[in-house]
């Protein structure tokens, strides 16, 4: 017993005395955010990436969700939105949790499966999305899609417009904060031009498409050649790329095309959402890295 008494006594002797000095503990404030969308969000081939990388604070989880190939119907078909809704439990973070969703390029026609209705669905869809966010004690917020890159004759041609409106809209409707890439993006690869706004995607494009881009117009690759065609050679003339019809199911490989985004491309317009969200959820300013 003695042996014991003395043990103990030696061990408090030996506590620093600093210990009982600290100061109390301020509780943090995390918040997270959740990133929905398609592949101009996901881990490869959109802006996501970067965003979670470079412009979050360490007080500020992101977490990316968004898949390629997916549109506001088949996210939900899937199960992908029900793992995002799980993400939304938001015990730990004080200061909130946060929901990106952006939705319009798999939305669009001549995408079996995928593709929604423009005047009824895609809002309907844009909306219950809304709903279930705030059910779940989480903050919606609507982005407007990343634009194409694509051009005739110097000009954008801006085939999303009528979804990032639709999106503006119910944004207004159910008072959702909003960050208009659609509006910034057009402005931006529309001042780069057809040949700079290259610079953007995950591979480089071959030597005719950098021609037809000085021109003013861009257009997809030329078919490969065949037999016949190297023993009959025709003359043929390259088309414009149809990104719409093209853009895959799944994750994008690392090829040039006028959507999904390379590093460079990532980077800027993940500042891009950085900064417009800064300015439509003034809660979130003081984690989000310009």
């Amino acid at each position: 017993m003695l042996l014991l008494l003395g043990c103990a006594a030696a061990s408090q002797a030996t506590v620093d005395p600093s210990v009982a000095e600290r100061p109390p503990v301020t509780p943090i404030r995390a918040s997270k955010i959740i990133l929905v969308g398609d592949s101009t969000t996901a881990v490869q081939g959109g802006w996501g990436p970067s965003f979670c990388a470079d412009h979050v604070a360490s007080f500020l989880a992101c977490v990316n969700l968004a898949r390629g190939g997916r549109s506001t119907y088949n996210y939900r078909a899937e199960g992908s939105w029900d793992i995002a809704l799980h993400e939304m439990r938001g015990d730990a973070y004080a200061g909130g949790v946060y929901v990106l969703i952006q939705f319009g390029h798999n939305d669009q026609p001549g995408k079996p499966g995928r593709s929604t209705d423009l005047a009824t669905e895609f809002p309907e869809n844009l909306r219950r999305y809304v709903r279930e966010v705030r059910a779940a004690g989480a903050v919606p917020v609507l982005l407007t899609p990343l634009t194409r890159r694509q051009f005739k004759d110097g000009v954008l041609i801006d085939d999303l417009a009528p979804w990032a409106d639709a999106t503006r809209k119910v944004a207004a409707e159910l008072d959702v904060p909003l960050v208009d890439l659609h509006a910034r993006s057009v402005a931006a690869v529309q001042g780069m031009g057809p040949v700079q706004a290259m610079r953007f995607a995950q591979a480089r494009p071959l030597p005719a498409q950098v021609t037809a881009a000085q021109a003013g117009t861009t257009i997809g690759a030329p078919p490969p050649m065949t037999v016949d065609a190297v023993a009959k050679p025709t003359p043929t003339r390259a088309v414009a790329q149809d990104n719409a019809a093209v853009e895959p199911m799944g994750t994008p490989k690392a090829a040039f095309d006028y959507t999904h985004l390379g590093r460079e491309g990532a980077d800027f317009f993940a500042a891009t959402v950085a900064d417009e969200l800064a300015r439509q959820v003034p809660a979130l300013r003081r984690n989000l890295i310009p």
